[in-house]
């Protein structure tokens, strides 16, 4: 008769530390941490001077008298929305906004379109109209001041000269039209862009069908590629809206905000650097701000819906 022997189990050791896994918290701050000198440098360079630039609105301050400025509230904002220059400046902004806009959004669906289709040189022909965009505001609007402008040597009285027509001073007849024409140049290719996207990401299967069905191509424009498009038409007209809106370098060029052509950012050039009035061009300012964060606020919701839509799709 033989004994079993059972080893003796193994006491666990105390000794050895256990190893927790990090916290879900710990590794959402390591993965953020990355990103933190950018958060900083984005505060700083953007965050500070709007916050600046708010208190400043609440003073009655005039660079030339600096000793004299006081605390008056919301009174700047009060003179802002109740001056006539002001009420008017804004109108201007609105009309120039959206001149430019729509002028942009059809001309770009029309180049869109055409760039759609397959033909030879397509390549050299998108990159070709995609350059004003690229072109520096600036310059842009010099270009058009004086390489088109010009009522001696411009370009447009040359054509018009060589046919027999007149030869208008266009910024001095027209002057609100000359600034929206450079910007409907320099903003069409952008508005091209994103509706050749949209044009680009279509059922084709859909189209197809369509054809079989014996519809015509305005037809299937008509009821299938504007549909389709009707989010790249509002995602082109919010972010056209916000930076015409804030625009300051084809009126400062072309006009000098003369001839009616003052919209607000020029305005506020004009109380901050001429009139020397720091609290009403820091209330403009805030409502330009407030215009502008507005408009980008429908912009960011078309943009989640188009990415929601492409995942749906997906």
């Amino acid at each position: 008769m033989t004994a079993t022997t059972t080893a003796p189990s193994a006491a666990p050791d105390h000794t050895r530390p256990t190893v927790r896994p990090p916290s879900n918290r710990l590794r959402a701050w390591a993965t953020r941490a990355p990103l933190l000198p950018a958060l900083i440098f984005m505060i700083v360079v953007t965050q500070l001077p709007f916050v600046a630039t708010l208190v400043i609105s609440f003073f009655d301050w005039n660079a030339l008298y600096p000793d004299a400025r006081s605390f008056t509230g919301f009174a700047n904002y009060g003179d802002v929305l109740g001056d006539a220059a002001l009420r008017k400046s804004v109108w201007t902004t609105i009309l120039l906004t959206v001149a430019v806009v729509l002028a942009s959004l059809v001309l770009g669906l029309a180049l869109a379109l055409l760039l759609d289709r397959k033909f030879k040189g397509r390549g050299v022909v998108r990159t070709l109209l995609i350059a004003p965009f690229l072109v520096v505001p600036v310059a842009a609007a010099l270009l058009w001041k004086h390489v088109l402008y010009n009522p001696e040597y411009g370009l447009l009285n040359g054509l018009l000269h060589y046919v027999g027509g007149p030869q208008p001073d266009w910024i001095s007849n027209t002057p609100l039209l000359a600034v929206e024409a450079s910007l409907v140049w320099q903003w069409t290719p952008f508005m091209m862009l994103i509706l050749l996207a949209g044009l680009q990401s279509r059922d084709q299967q859909q189209i197809e069908a369509a054809r079989v069905d014996g519809a015509g191509d305005w037809q299937i424009f008509v009821h299938l590629t504007l549909p389709h498009l009707r989010r790249y038409l509002e995602l082109g007209a919010l972010l056209g809206s916000i930076y015409i809106v804030q625009n300051f370098d084809a009126v400062f060029t072309i006009t000098s905000g003369g001839l009616g052509t003052a919209n607000l950012p020029y305005t506020v050039y004009q109380s901050f650097y001429q009139a020397h009035e720091n609290g009403l061009a820091s209330a403009a300012g805030v409502l330009v701000v407030i215009g502008s964060i507005i408009i980008a606020t429908f912009a960011l919701r078309v943009v989640s819906s188009l990415f929601r839509e492409e995942v749906g799709r997906a």
